[in-house]
């Protein structure tokens, strides 16, 4: 029998402060309006498989169109949303398989949600700004559907199966997608990627296994394993705890556990570039939230170790991003870094650190996203990604200039954009925790400023050079068109808008922070 329910944002006090139902809220909220959300990707790809293969273009609008419906819905789903309730909210479950205490339980609360806005932004931006898909494009874009499906189950689900599933569903339409369409050593990048995730969700799975074992009533259920969990002595909270990390790892990725992602990020086109460092990597950061939440012995235990890993990634990331001339495999190790700093508020366990990390997932989301987008559009037109070949951009395209300085300058956290405000939270955390140890944090921060800064200067400055050394489309070039700039502006409206006002972003995850920093014991 299916169940279907709404937790808290149906419910009000009374005047005995007793939760009782709220039958505006109920008459308001539409319960079908969370599986809409995830099948309507789906419908999107079998609507592809009827249009005619010579529609290129054709194919592309609808896929927008799709994506975008698909965005709408993310965005009534958090105008439905009740910030002040901590609980799972359009919490729906149906039996999948009884036998072994499976089943599609979907949920929502106030860390789930600002990812799945994130991949439904970013899904659009990447299928809307595919222009230079010419051949094999019903397959391209019906393999970006499913991949947006996937996706939104895995920030939704609450049942660790359906979340491995779909977390390793994710692997196909990546494999094909940057297989067939990426770069000369597209072949090599594909298999590190599938290899790398693969090998770390071995060790995830025998983690769940584990888990399951001890659950309540043998179940999968998030809830269950949670409460099994909690049971087990420390060392055996670690044990599992580092089994998951390793699976969870692997996809943020965490040093040395990155092998993967630079290769990846060259080689793949623009588009799937946009998706993999601006939502594939926050992937890896929720399930860890969500492990943390699981074992959290084992993440008090290993708390300290975490923080020495996350400053590790900070530094590596920052020193190797700084070393590049590449702009994709500058911006891949810059991601590195990036996610070092969600670890670092992960590591810290309280509300600060915390809400820091979630809120760095989707500053660096935002930013990764339009500095591929920006990349890929300036690719396309001049055939070449290295900092030596370009100069007078702001002559020669002055949207593109000042597009691509505004977002180099905020995904090292200027003041007024979403990474300023990320980073401040994590260091307010961790500074409660480790002090004067932070200066490590310091450092990378000025490296990041210094590779950013040497980037805006190689592509604004007037630098003279040999007419064979650059190659004759740097010199001129048209500039961003009005869609491009609606796409580029679309992602730099967030960025801006969380930097200046933060408060709505910070109030609709502040009760499940505090309920997850309850949990982890602090």
């Amino acid at each position: 029998m299916a169940v279907t329910g709404i937790i808290v944002v149906h419910e009000k006090k009374n005047f005995k402060g007793i939760l009782a139902p709220d039958p505006v809220a109920a008459c308001v909220h539409r319960r079908p309006m969370l599986k809409t959300l995830l099948l309507l990707p789906l419908l999107g790809a079998a609507l592809l498989s009827v249009l005619p293969t010579r529609s290129v273009d054709l194919m592309r609008y609808a896929a927008s169109l799709v994506a975008a419906a698909t965005m709408g819905c993310a965005f009534l789903l958090v105008a439905s949303f009740d910030p002040s309730g901590a609980e799972f909210q359009f919490f729906e479950t149906r039996p999948w398989n009884p036998r072994v205490g499976s089943s599609l339980a979907l949920g929502v609360d106030g860390i789930s949600l600002p990812m799945i806005v994130l991949a439904t932004v970013l899904s659009f931006v990447a299928i809307f700004s595919s222009t230079g898909i010419r051949s094999g494009a019903r397959l391209y874009f019906s393999l970006l559907l499913a991949l947006e499906s996937s996706l939104l189950i895995v920030f939704t689900a609450r049942d660790w199966s359906l979340f491995y599933v779909c977390w390793e569903l994710t692997l196909i339409p990546l494999f094909f997608l940057i297989d067939r369409l990426g770069g000369p050593n597209r072949h090599r990048a594909a298999l590190n990627f599938v290899l790398y995730t693969l090998g770390g969700s071995v060790f995830m799975l025998i983690a769940l296994l584990l888990l399951y074992d001890v659950a309540p009533g043998h179940s999968f259920a998030m809830a269950d394993m949670a409460a099994g969990g909690a049971q087990l002595p420390a060392p055996t909270q670690v044990l599992i705890f580092l089994g998951l990390l390793l699976g969870f790892g692997v996809k943020m990725p965490i040093v040395p556990l990155h092998g993967w992602l630079p290769l990846a990020h060259v080689e793949a086109p623009s588009p799937i570039s946009i998706l993999l460092s601006g939502i594939l990597l926050k992937m890896g950061a929720y399930g860890l939230l969500r492990a943390a939440a699981t074992l959290p012995a084992a993440v008090r235990a290993l708390q300290d170790g975490l923080a020495v890993l996350a400053l590790i990634s900070l530094l590596y990331g920052a020193v190797l991003a700084w070393r590049q001339t590449d702009l994709k495999a500058m911006i891949a190790y810059s991601s590195i870094s990036h996610m070092g700093i969600v670890l670092l508020g992960v590591a810290s366990l309280n509300p600060a650190g915390l809400s820091g990390a979630v809120t760095q997932m989707v500053a660096h989301g935002l930013a990764a996203g339009l500095l591929f987008l920006l990349v890929g559009l300036l690719y396309e037109r001049t055939h070449t990604r290295e900092l030596g070949d370009y100069g007078s951009l702001n002559r020669s395209a002055p949207r593109f200039a000042v597009c691509i300085a505004f977002t180099l300058l905020a995904s090292v956290g200027l003041p007024g954009s979403a990474g300023f405000v990320a980073e401040l939270q994590v260091l307010v955390g961790a500074y409660r925790r480790w002090g004067g140890w932070l200066a490590i944090v310091s450092l990378a921060v000025l490296i990041s400023a210094a590779y950013a800064l040497r980037a805006i200067r190689c592509l604004t400055s007037d630098r003279e050079r040999p007419a064979a050394s650059a190659p004759a489309a740097v010199g001129g070039f048209p500039d961003l068109s009005r869609g491009e700039a609606v796409t580029a502006g679309l992602l730099s409206l967030g960025i801006v808008a969380i930097g200046v006002y933060p408060a709505p972003l910070l109030a609709l995850m502040a009760a499940s922070m505090a309920r997850l920093a309850q949990q982890l014991g602090v």
